[in-house]
């Protein structure tokens, strides 16, 4: 009897999954492994969302398997120690791993090969798993990444995507494995009241209906704050409930402009991928550092998480943060940009107050979207500053959008609502809602003179052409 151990990280799925489909074909007996690293658990990544997110992906992870024969095994311990136990309780002779991109997964790919060559266990680590292409299959001459995203695009759209693998149609599990208790979503406390159902069985469910619809339209929709016409697959992704390259193909098969628009989405996520694969340290060091000073001040960085600055649309995009652990894309690029340009504090504030509270909270995504626009990553415009009144009357036009979120100006008409200090003095006094945080055109003076730019062109731009801030779908920012 051969043993292979299917370890399962950012790729809870059966569909597509070269990991369990590689161990499957490698020996008689599978073990589908699941550690809850507590490694991870040290580095505090582990969001009360994403846990939550996270037990439903295991127990309907674990209910596909036993439909074919096994089942989920699941440890609790450092994700080596718990991968060597297993291997040494079953005799496996091989270990199939995703590839990932973090400093910390490439860490514990390395301890991992060298903790199971001496156990006489060979690792497998698959690319192509978590992304549609794996970073570095596409690369400028003489260099290890694209750090613009158009060239990278147009190698993207030439490289043929892998092709998609069925789910296993059996997986048998050798006799006498121990698993710990799966997590419960319930079990987990300090979760935002508006968390999305996780698991595999949900994602393919929005996905098809994702295809059949709104799709079509996404190229001329993704923007409306309103009207939310965003695929919400991104935390799907980011857990791997859906294979990337699934998605691009089933995507191209609808041949329509929004389909187009979408796959480009992707692409965006493929190239933050490579980009933090190669550059490691981006995850919290500047990109490309533009030597800036930023402010500390705990007070306004406060206001912006608690959703009180006094501008509506910023106000409304955190507070859906808040409630559902997820932010439409447009939201995402105003609070970022506030929050690093107007406030002129430092990007990592708001990545990681992203990553304490998204589902779809990925590191390459979060922090190089993050960069992107405030300026310190990939973005060849780094001064690009939106103005939150001018997205607002774009983006929501009547207003919707802020009206769901800012209670408090619900009963506002028009374009009122995002300028309620324009307000007459009786009617602005009765609402329970700040002053704006800070004067726009003296912030903008402010960032500017940081930036050392003072020339007349660095003015408020409208909107801007660039990544959405995280895997598609948020449209975010692992």
């Amino acid at each position: 009897m051969t043993v292979s151990v299917a370890l399962f990280t950012s790729d809870l799925r059966l569909h597509d999954s070269p990991v369990l489909h590689s161990a499957v074909r490698d020996a008689d007996h599978v073990v589908p492994l699941f550690v809850r690293d507590t490694g991870i658990r040290r580095t505090g990544f582990e969001a009360p969302n994403r846990q939550a997110f996270l037990a439903d992906c295991l127990a309907d992870l674990d209910a596909q398997l036993r439909r074919r024969g096994g089942r989920l095994v699941v440890r609790d311990e450092e994700v080596v120690a718990g991968a060597l136990a297993v291997v040494a309780e079953t005799g496996a002779h091989s270990l199939h791993i995703a590839g990932g991109v973090s400093g910390y997964a490439l860490r514990r790919e390395e301890r991992l090969r060298s903790a199971l060559a001496a156990a006489g266990c060979i690792l497998h680590v698959h690319d192509a798993v978590v992304t549609a292409l794996a970073p570095g299959t596409v690369v400028p001459s003489g260099r290890d990444h694209y750090a613009v995203f158009t060239p990278y695009f147009r190698r993207w759209e030439a490289t043929g995507v892998r092709g998609t693998l069925a789910a296993p149609r059996a997986v048998r599990l050798p006799p006498g494995v121990a698993s710990e208790p799966l997590p419960r979503r319930e079990e987990v406390t300090g979760t935002s009241p508006g968390v999305a159902g996780g698991g595999e069985s949900a994602g393919r469910r929005l996905l098809s209906a994702w295809l059949d619809g709104p799709l079509a339209d996404y190229g001329n929709s993704h923007d409306d704050l309103a009207g939310d016409a965003t695929s919400r697959l991104s935390p799907y992704l980011h857990f791997g409930c859906l294979s990337a390259a699934e998605v691009v193909h089933r995507a191209r098969r609808k041949g329509t402009p929004g389909a187009d628009a979408f796959v480009r989405q992707l692409a965006w996520r493929d190239f933050h991928h490579q980009v933090l694969a190669a550059r490691p340290d981006a995850a919290w060091d500047d990109y490309r550092p533009r030597r800036d000073r930023w402010r500390t001040d705990e007070d306004e960085a406060e206001a912006w998480r608690a959703g009180r600055t006094g501008y509506p649309l910023v106000d409304a995009a955190m507070r859906q943060l808040a409630h559902e652990g997820w932010m439409h894309n447009r939201g995402r690029m105003v609070v970022a940009s506030f929050l690093t340009k107007t406030l002129y504090v430092d990007w990592r504030v708001g990545a990681r107050h992203f990553l304490n509270l998204l589902v779809d909270g990925d590191l390459a995504n979060n922090q190089l979207n993050w960069q992107w626009m405030a300026g310190t990553g990939t973005d060849t415009r780094p001064n690009r500053v939106l103005n939150p009144v001018v997205q607002g009357r774009r983006f929501d036009p009547r207003g919707d959008y802020v009206r769901r979120w800012v209670p408090e100006l619900a009963g506002l008409e028009g374009r009122a609502v995002h300028e309620p200090w324009t307000l007459p003095g009786p009617e602005r006094a009765g609402l329970d809602y700040p002053e704006p945080l800070v004067d726009l055109t003296e912030a903008r003076a402010r960032f500017e003179r940081a930036r050392s730019l003072g020339r007349p062109e660095a003015a408020w731009v409208r909107s801007g052409d660039g990544p959405i801030l995280g895997p598609p779908g948020n449209e975010s920012p692992v």
